[in-house]
């Protein structure tokens, strides 16, 4: 039995999370209390301490009046701020995550809580308003009566108004205004004394649903959370959360761990974004963290979007979640006329409409000759984006980063320019297939760019504008012009389309990914929901065979089906969410030294290790020909087993020092 020693009178020892990112040093280490930091020294604060030589930034966890240690505790250095920053609920939430996602829990705190700035604490004197006294509650209560028009829809909103853990994956009807309504029933929810909290993918999604609050709340009452807002304003706005006075916050995929006291309603939309899924390790999405949340602190959630994601469906058929779909005279009413194309732009009669489709030139031409906007939907920006092989079709890849090659759009001057990478930009003037060997290379997607150019002649005089990359339009005025655009990129027309072309839909359908389908019909279903009503001379044309599930899909405005029968095919197959799957990336020797540490739960399996699939981008410091992953994949009801597999594989590594990196990376967004 470990001697213990007994620490001064009171509770002297402080039990603390050293912040390295280290997975064998991801546990408490105690320290003692000096007398003159006994006030300061509360769970949850910043402190500085010595470890291993020397100072290092830690969180305390807990107070204790004892001790396992057997020798003299070494005493904290410094609290460096009394503001607990790191309250028991969100505590609760990174040990969870950490244990689901295999993770260190340094690495959620650093996604978590922002980087302190004293300024800030310098600025609060006295007791912070609350949330009533920044602004006035002037008229009644919003308008709920929209939601209506959905399945259950007053259900979940009755139930979350009474403080209810209403769960629910939301489809909306199209043309609906999806951030009014999130922020009527936000509004709702913080006039009732509670805490609502919106999630959405990136900044421009941010703007929308901010600029709906402002419709029913004064700005001083929205609390913003986003990279752009800078670190010392987010710091502060992060104290005024814990200090009770935001209500309401809307922000990216970090604000979901925001801890906001006395949470009533978290929203997530469009959960199929990458935006979502935190770049850095341990890789967490944000629907990871609001599920995890509503389980831990009771709140209702609303999982929206235009379509529906497999791990959503899977929600819904285990009964953890509610469905709110359109009821059918409200979908009928809004929903466009919906067409599909699998005709060639190749023929005799196809040189007036360039590489439309005729369907598609038609619906086009009607909607300008009414006096509408077109929106065209293309999926590459750029101007011939994607290249391969002229000779075996093999995808060109950048022999530096793995990422697609490209030709950019002609010089100032009209001159052309060499194929180059569309991740790192490094020219590739000599390319040879990896495959055959051969020089030659091929277009094999039309992008934004050189779509725009050739649809200014197909549709001259009217105007044709262009928004992707960099240059995203937020609004298009009514009146007849063409709008190319990328997934995620479209504006929003005053008045809706007239008509939406979807075109180089196998550029989508055809990726080599297990979401290609998935992501595919959610892409189609946020552009066709800007259409005018088929009764307004809206009009949608997807050039796809209409035969293809996920097109049939788009075709009944059904994104729920698709999702179920995703998630019914990912189960044969054996893929998340039906499973438990992990991705270990590294060299050879590297995965196979890790593979040889882990201690698998009953029912694992072992895919690969294989060459690293084209798409997702390789661990730091490898190239993509020196990677290989490996698949891990165990029974959904084994997940947290797994975790816990894949924590001391991690700590047993650092403990060796191994040099090469290996990186995991728990249900992946690009299996490959």
């Amino acid at each position: 039995m470990e001697q213990t020693s007994p620490a001064p009178a009171g509770p002297m020892v402080a039990r603390v999370l050293p912040l390295l990112g280290l997975p064998h040093l991801d546990r408490a280490f105690d320290y003692r209390i000096p007398g003159d930091l006994d006030e300061a020294a509360r769970p949850g604060v910043r402190v500085r301490i010595r470890f291993a030589g020397r100072l290092v930034d830690g969180i305390l966890l807990e107070r204790a009046a004892a001790t396992e240690h057997p020798g003299d505790l070494q005493p904290l250095k410094a609290v460096i701020s009394p503001e607990v920053v790191y309250p028991p609920r969100l505590a609760r939430l990174v040990d969870s995550l950490a244990e689901y996602l295999g993770g260190v829990r340094s690495d959620l705190i650093r996604a978590a809580v922002p980087g302190r700035h004293a300024r800030v604490e310098r600025g609060r004197t006295g007791e912070p308003p609350s949330w009533e006294e920044l602004g006035p509650l002037a008229g009644e209560a919003p308008d709920l009566g929209a939601w209506s028009r959905y399945a259950w829809g007053e259900s979940f909103v009755d139930a979350t108004l009474a403080g209810a853990p209403a769960r629910a994956a939301w489809q909306a009807a199209p043309g609906e205004d999806r951030a009014a309504r999130v922020a009527e029933l936000a509004v709702a929810v913080a006039r009732a004394g509670g805490g609502a909290l919106i999630i959405v993918p990136d900044a421009r999604r941010v703007a929308r649903v901010e600029a709906a609050l402002r419709e029913l709340v004064a700005a001083r009452q929205i609390t913003v959370l986003t990279a752009e807002v800078g670190p010392e304003a987010r710091y502060r706005r992060y104290l005024d959360i814990l200090h009770g006075s935001a209500r309401l916050v809307v922000g990216t995929r970090s604000a979901a761990f925001a801890p906001l006291p006395g949470l009533r309603l978290a929203v997530l939309l469009d959960d199929g974004d990458d935006n979502l899924v935190d770049p850095r390790a341990p890789y967490a999405h944000a629907r990871e963290v609001l599920v995890t949340r509503s389980s831990q602190e009771g709140c209702a959630l609303l999982l929206g979007g235009w379509a529906r994601t497999a791990e959503v469906a899977d929600l819904v058929r285990r009964g953890w979640a509610g469905s709110l779909v359109p009821e059918t005279a409200a979908l009928a009413a809004a929903a466009p006329a919906l067409s599909a194309t699998a005709d060639s732009a190749v023929d005799p009669d196809a040189a007036p409409r360039g590489r439309l489709p005729a369907a598609a030139y038609r619906a086009a031409t009607a909607a300008l000759r009414a006096g509408a906007p077109v929106l065209v939907q293309v999926p590459r920006r750029g101007y011939q984006p994607a290249l391969a092989c002229g000779r075996c079709g093999t995808p060109a890849r950048c022999p530096a980063c793995n990422g697609p090659l490209g030709i950019p759009a002609p010089g100032p001057e009209g001159a052309a320019q060499p194929p180059a990478c569309r991740w790192c930009g490094h020219p590739v003037a000599r390319h040879r297939c990896r495959e055959c060997g051969s020089p030659r290379l091929r277009a094999t997607i039309t992008g934004s760019e050189r779509t725009a150019e050739e649809l200014g002649r197909v549709f001259a005089p009217h105007p044709v504008r262009s928004s992707a990359g960099e240059r995203i339009l937020r609004r298009v005025d009514d009146g007849p012009r063409v709008v190319v655009a990328t997934p995620g990129a479209e504006p929003v027309a005053e008045g809706g389309y007239g008509a939406v072309l979807l075109l180089d839909t196998w550029a989508m359908l055809g990726r080599q990914d297990l979401r290609a389908a998935e992501d595919a019909l959610a892409h189609w279903l946020a552009a066709a929901a800007l259409a005018r009503p088929a009764a307004a001379g809206g009009a949608v044309v997807v050039d796809a065979d209409a035969a293809i599930p996920a097109v049939a899909a788009l075709l009944r405005w059904d994104p729920a089906g698709a999702a179920a029968a995703e998630l019914a095919d990912r189960a044969v197959a054996g893929f998340p969410p039906a499973t438990r799957m992990a991705a270990v990336d590294g060299t050879a020797e590297a995965v196979r030294r890790f593979l040889g540490q882990l201690a698998l739960p009953a029912g694992a399996e072992v895919l690969g290790p294989v060459d690293f699939p084209p798409g997702p981008r390789p661990p730091a410091g490898l190239t993509a020909a020196e990677t290989r992953r490996a698949l891990l994949r165990v029974p959904r009801e084994h997940a947290r087993e797994l975790g816990r597999a894949l924590r001391a594989a991690a700590a047993s590594r650092a403990l060796v020092r191994e040099e090469r990196p290996v990186r995991v990376i728990v249900d992946p967004a690009r299996i490959g």
